[in-house]
This record gives structure tokens, sequence and C-alpha cells, in this order.
């Protein structure tokens, strides 16, 4: 099943904003500014020297809701825009999102008497950074330099994007745990609505992860495995 070209490179981009909240987090992972008045999709791409299928591809797919479609039928796109992509979103992940989420819950829950469950969701917490941050930091080191080099014409026989994608965790999961620990169990909170407030944004965050991992596996993974099939009939 092809992804629903629901949004095209005529459209202004400002209806697909206000179509889809959410493609605002594209918008800026691509590098893409506001103020673009009543541009439509290709002439703020060209402005800002963004690859406007790549756009299009991500703003489509995300707004679709697809989790699989044919490989036969992936969009037309440039990997290395969407590996900028990629970058830029693991950078609000772990320098911006990750680090407010923190210290937000830190102001909503009380640290200070013992035998309480504020010290687990803390320590809770910060293990799924961890776990993010090892993730992260090994797609940027390891994947990304590995497709760099396959679009140099380099091909490696010992790693392929396959193996990548068949141990790709689902980083999102951990949030459900903690999710279920504040609303289980929590009750000592001095300030129900920041707590509310932070676990509101617990769950969007984990919403943009899983919508994350599937950029990943549904338009990366498969664009990089076009690349290694044809490297390989080439050699």
């Amino acid at each position: 099943m092809a992804i629903d070209n629901k949004y095209t490179a005529t459209d202004r981009l400002c209806d697909l904003i206000d179509d889809n909240f959410k493609l605002l987090m594209v918008m800026s992972r691509f590098g893409i500014s506001l103020g673009f008045g009543e541009k439509s999709v290709k002439e703020v791409c060209e402005a800002e020297n963004v690859d406007c299928d790549t756009f299009l591809a991500v703003a489509n797919f995300i707004s679709s809701e697809q989790t699989s479609f044919s490989v036969e039928e992936l969009p037309k796109l440039s990997i290395p825009s969407l590996m900028d992509y990629l970058k830029n979103a693991h950078t609000y992940f772990l320098d911006f999102v990750l680090p407010m989420l923190r210290r937000k819950l830190i102001e909503a829950i009380d640290c200070s008497r013992e035998d309480n469950v504020a010290f687990l969701i803390l320590k809770f917490f910060d293990v799924f950074v961890n776990e993010v941050q090892e993730h992260m930091q090994y797609e940027n080191e390891q994947v990304f330099s590995y497709v760099e080099a396959l679009l140099g014409g380099k091909l490696n026989r010992k790693f392929n994007i396959t193996k990548f994608a068949s141990h790709h965790s689902k980083i999102d999961e951990r949030l459900k745990e903690l999710k279920g620990i504040i609303t289980k169990y929590y009750t000592e909170s001095s300030d129900n609505l920041l707590l509310s407030a932070t676990l509101y944004d617990i769950y969007s965050c984990e919403q943009d992860l899983a919508s994350h991992n599937l950029v990943e596996d549904c338009l990366f993974v498969p664009a990089v495995m076009q690349v290694e099939k044809k490297l390989r009939n080439e050699q």
C-alpha cells in the first residue's frame, strides 16, 4: 500500500500546519524556519535548500499514520536529506525535550520525603534517557556513517541495514511504564496541575518517539536497502 499523497508541492505550507500541527516538528527538523507567509511547500523548500520530495514523503507518511507499505512503492526521497532530518530529531530529543521533561518532573514531584515513589520515577526516567542516548548515538556514529559510505559506493560486507533493522529497539516503550507508575502509584503531588501537564508532555514525547521510529523503519531502512541492492548488483 503506497503512502497517501495527501499533501503536494503546490499546497501552502501554512495549510499543512493547520491541518496537522505535528508537522511543525517535521518542518523544524528539516531546518525550515517560521515566517513563510503564503508560500507553497515547494517554494519554502527551495528557499531553505530542503529536498521537497523528502519533506513531502515524511509529512505524508506521518499524517497517514501508516505502519507499512510496499517497498516497491517507496516514495521518491533523498537519503542524505532524510538523514539530516533524523539527526536533527536526535538533537531535539537528547538536547531539548528529554532535559526539559526531567526538569518538569523534578518540579512536579516531591523528592524531599523518604519511602515514596518519586525517586523511583526519576531513576526510571534516567534509565530511559540513557537508553535513548545509547540508541541514538549508535545510529549517529555507526548507522549513518555506514550509509554515507554506502552512498559513496562502498559496500560493507560485514554490516547491512537489515541487521540494524532487526535490532531496532522501540525506545518509546519504556515511557509507557513510566506513565503507569505516575498515574497509578504517585499520590503525593503538591501541584496536580503541573504534574498533569508534565504527564501530558510525556505522552506527547512517547508519540513523537514512536513516529520517529516508524520513519526510520518504513522510509529510511527500505531506501537504504535499495542502495545496497543496487551496489551488490553492480559489484
